[in-house]
């Protein structure tokens, strides 16, 4: 069985999971964690545009997606900027990635949006192996592990040293969507 990755919330704020449109989300299903508090910053220094942007209705927009189950307690999704929205459907990458993990070759996953015109954006996956494997094995692996509008719509296998990175070694994902 997959290991509960969910936490306790901090009794020091309150937190919501909201849709686009500030509507709490149903248990179960992903939203945005806005959260607002005594022990919450007060402001990006010198960035009004951020803090419009971030502080909406008394409530921190953290930007990224979680999960909360039935006892209250939240799980990591991905962050919001990296949702793919495909035909209506939202993919969240992360989802992807690890699914593409579960294979013992794979070993980095990293999947992206892609423009399209039937669907608005599809995933793109960029794969690196260990030891050679056909792009139809992995494909397979996200067809049993993942819904159908899920499953990237193209693999691309990159070398390790071919991710763009930042100083301290993340994956630019904004970088790799130009590729």
């Amino acid at each position: 069985p997959p290991q509960d990755l969910s936490k306790r919330i901090n009794t020091n704020c309150r937190i919501r999971l909201v849709e686009d449109n500030d509507r709490d989300v149903a248990i179960g299903n992903p939203g945005e964690l806005i959260m607002r508090g005594p022990t919450l910053f007060s402001g990006y220094w010198n960035n009004e545009a951020a803090n419009l942007s971030a502080f909406r209705k008394g409530w921190f927009h953290m930007g990224d997606v979680f999960t909360m189950n039935a006892a209250g307690q939240i799980q990591f999704v991905d962050r919001k900027k990296y949702m793919i929205k495909s035909g209506g459907e939202n993919i969240y990458p992360a989802e992807i990635e690890n699914a593409l993990k579960t294979h013992p070759a794979v070993v980095e996953a990293v999947v992206v949006k892609k423009p399209d015109a039937r669907w608005g954006e599809v995933p793109r996956a960029y794969v690196t192996v260990n030891h050679p494997v056909e792009k139809a094995e992995l494909m397979n692996v996200c067809k049993t592990k993942l819904a159908r509008y899920k499953k990237p719509r193209e693999i691309i296998f990159v070398s390790i040293d071919d991710y763009p990175r930042s100083p301290i070694g993340k994956i630019l994902r904004h970088e790799m969507e130009k590729w």
